[in-house]
């Protein structure tokens, strides 16, 4: 496989790869900021782009945050956006609860194991759920609970999926209550898989490694709605009316944003050093998932404007 094209310093080439594309996919963690900490030429960047008459969307697999909590916070790091150009996957799993799935009732609830922003999208698609942020379920799990869960007496009936996100307070009744969902038929959901999650110059656990627990338990994968999904990107695609051929995703990770773009079969995929991957990944022999361009950094792409 053939290896990306490195765009940094070369303000030609630059030009160049801005001219192929209409839309950029931008994800936000590693790309935009680390945590609260917006890298620098962020800004003046995204103005560039749009100046250029580019769309930009803003494509993360965060689900902590709705797309109102992601608007309010693009705006207080100084980058003017709406919530139509944001795409989070709390969004993209309560799309696909409420338009594709469409549960006849009474199994129509969703058990949440996630942060208030998959509560806000649901709420937004008129999607009834249970779990999520309940203060109730921010305990030690006792011994009346593990009776209660055994003879369903502390189970909702109407469940019929579980959607498993980023929980920050994630702890043994949660899973034991997901577990025996699934175990009752409902349908596995996840925001998305990633592994980690990059905040504050570092790694933390990110969604994915929420949903491992069910996975060992139940042998089923989830059906995921983040990247690299391409339920995603068929939403996305269907929300803004892109052109593939002319739309890059950009993202620092490869086995999400990069392999999202090449699945997708976007006209390109631009990695970034500033989150995850590191080059040396897809230099590696054997390295199935190689970006079509890099650069160190997102305002490496404002040399085009010299």
């Amino acid at each position: 496989m053939g290896q990306p094209k490195y765009l940094t310093g070369d303000s030609a080439a630059i030009n160049a790869f801005i001219d192929q594309f209409d839309v950029f996919l931008l994800d936000c963690d590693g790309v935009l900021w680390s945590g609260d900490h917006l890298f620098e030429g962020i800004v003046e960047t995204l103005e560039f782009l749009r100046s250029k008459g580019k769309r930009v969307v803003f494509v993360t697999n965060n689900s902590t945050k709705s797309r109102p909590d992601y608007q309010k916070k693009l705006t207080a790091l100084g980058i003017p956006s709406n919530v139509e150009e944001i795409f989070a996957s709390a969004y993209s799993a309560a799309v696909y609860i409420s338009r594709i799935m469409k549960l006849p009732a009474p199994k129509n609830k969703v058990f949440v194991i996630g942060e208030s922003g998959i509560e806000t999208e649901l709420r937004a698609e008129g999607v009834p759920f249970v779990g999520g942020t309940d203060p109730a379920l921010r305990r030690d799990i006792t011994p009346e609970d593990f009776t209660g869960l055994a003879d369903g007496s502390l189970l909702d009936p109407d469940v019929g999926v579980v959607l498993a996100g980023l929980d920050f307070h994630i702890n043994y009744l949660k899973l034991s209550m997901g577990y025996q969902y699934l175990q009752r038929g409902a349908k596995f959901l996840a925001t998305n898989l990633d592994s980690t999650l990059p905040t504050n110059h570092t790694f933390f656990p990110g969604a994915g490694s929420i949903s491992i627990p069910l996975i060992n338990m139940t042998g089923q994968n989830p059906t995921a709605l983040g990247k690299p999904s391409q339920a995603m990107m068929d939403a996305i695609e269907g929300k803004f009316q892109l052109d593939r051929a002319r739309t890059c995703m950009v993202g620092d990770r490869l086995d999400t944003d990069i392999q999202f773009g090449i699945q997708g079969k976007l006209g390109g995929t631009l990695a970034v050093l500033t989150g995850v991957s590191k080059k040396e990944q897809w230099e590696a022999e054997g390295a199935n998932i190689v970006p079509s361009f890099y650069v160190d950094r997102l305002s490496d792409l404002r040399a085009a404007a010299s």
